[in-house]
Parts: C-alpha cells; sequence; structure tokens
C-alpha cells in the first residue's frame, strides 16, 4: 500500500468534469485506488463517490492506492491533480 497528500488546484473542486477525468485515469490501474477526505473515503474509480466527497479548491486529500500497479497508479494521480485535472 502506498499513499500521498495532495492540495487540489481546480478553481471549482471536483466537479463533473475534473471527477470524469480522475475517473478515467484511475480505472487504467489494477488497484484498489481511494482517497481520504476529511474523515470520508471515496472510491476514485467511481465519479459518483468522488463527487459525494464535495472537495473543494485548496482542500487536501490522501490517495492510497493497494495492489500490483499501487507505485504507477499513485505517480499518475498525483500528476493529474498538480496538472489541473484538464482545467
Amino acid at each position: 500500500m502506498v499513499s500521498q497528500k495532495v492540495v487540489i488546484k481546480n478553481p471549482t473542486g471536483l466537479h463533473l468534469r475534473p471527477a470524469g477525468i480522475l475517473c478515467k485515469e484511475a480505472m487504467q490501474f489494477k488497484s484498489l485506488i481511494t482517497f481520504t477526505f476529511k474523515e470520508n473515503t471515496a472510491n476514485a474509480k467511481s465519479v459518483l463517490s468522488v463527487l459525494g466527497a464535495c472537495v473543494k479548491c485548496g482542500d487536501e486529500i490522501e490517495f492510497i492506492c493497494e495492489g500490483e500497479d499501487e507505485k504507477e497508479a499513485l505517480e499518475t494521480l498525483v500528476q493529474a491533480v498538480e496538472d489541473g485535472l484538464g482545467e
């Protein structure tokens, strides 16, 4: 299991478009990929789960990846968030 914290930079937070991009990136991997925000855990492969976390700009989330390609998954998702998730 690997994990890393990252700050959401999107001005509107994780709304539908960036949530979709995040899920699309996460679904490339076999590992279980979740993130924690406040006391909630969300499945990064589910758009509804990501939207339900209500993550806003400036919020810090922690990705947790567990499985055979966990390191690559973590690097890819952190990079996607740092790049602004298409915005």
